[in-house]
């Protein structure tokens, strides 16, 4: 019996030019040498304590990116998603503020609308879809889209990221009463924004605790 592809593969998302994107490289080997897909690799059990230890491997080194928040999408897996034969791939997802992703200076990936890509190799694009379904119905519950500001950031702004990933808008009395609710802001001592016609915006980050872990709600943020 042959051996199976274990890899990991990571859904690398961001905001830009008012949409989610995701992050791919050019694949440097066969299969699909020179294709655009997925930053991902084999799982290494002599060094990676867990898939997700992985997941962080493969993105660090293929990105230059550590995330600061990483989570486990779903597995995928079949005879028929990779020509080297029955192959298994545990997928994960990062959010990372735009910021980050042109700090790490890798020429090699680029950003392409999450909603739109096509044609990638494997199943990367069943994959995609995935994360950004899974993207979007957590972001209407949870402080998830928190991880796609930048370290600091006013309340109109975490609220834009927030009707971009909902395609609606939200009620501001009723966004801000539920953000309070999470409890996952600080404001940054003496730091306001200032600007355009409306008066100087509180700059917030997020409390240390909250770096890693979301705040969830039982009702959706635009039920009031």
């Amino acid at each position: 019996m042959s051996d199976i592809v274990s890899t990991v593969d990571v859904i690398l998302l961001t905001l830009k030019d008012g949409g989610l994107q995701a992050a791919l490289l050019r694949r440097d080997h066969e299969p699909y040498a020179g294709v655009l897909a997925l930053p991902g690799g084999y799982i290494h059990p002599e060094e990676d304590a867990d898939a997700e230890a992985a997941a962080e491997r493969v993105l660090r080194d293929k990105t230059g990116i550590v995330s600061p928040y990483l989570e486990q999408l779903a597995t995928f897996s079949g005879r028929g998603r990779d020509p080297r034969g029955w192959s298994l791939s545990v997928c994960y997802y990062a959010l990372v503020p735009p910021a980050l992703i042109e700090s790490a200076g890798r020429a090699e990936m680029s950003l392409h609308p999450a909603d739109t890509v096509r044609g990638l190799p494997f199943d990367h694009t069943r994959i995609i879809a995935a994360a950004v379904e899974r993207v979007r119905n957590k972001s209407s519950y949870s402080s998830l889209p928190v991880y796609l500001c930048g370290e600091t950031f006013t309340l109109p702004q975490l609220q834009a990221v927030y009707e971009t990933l909902l395609g609606e808008p939200l009620n501001k009395v009723s966004f801000r009463r539920k953000i309070a609710e999470f409890g996952i802001l600080e404001p940054v001592k003496g730091a306001l924004a200032t600007g355009g016609a409306h008066r100087p915006a509180q700059i917030y980050r997020l409390k240390q605790r909250f770096r890693k872990n979301l705040s969830l709600t039982d009702r959706g943020l635009n039920t009031g």
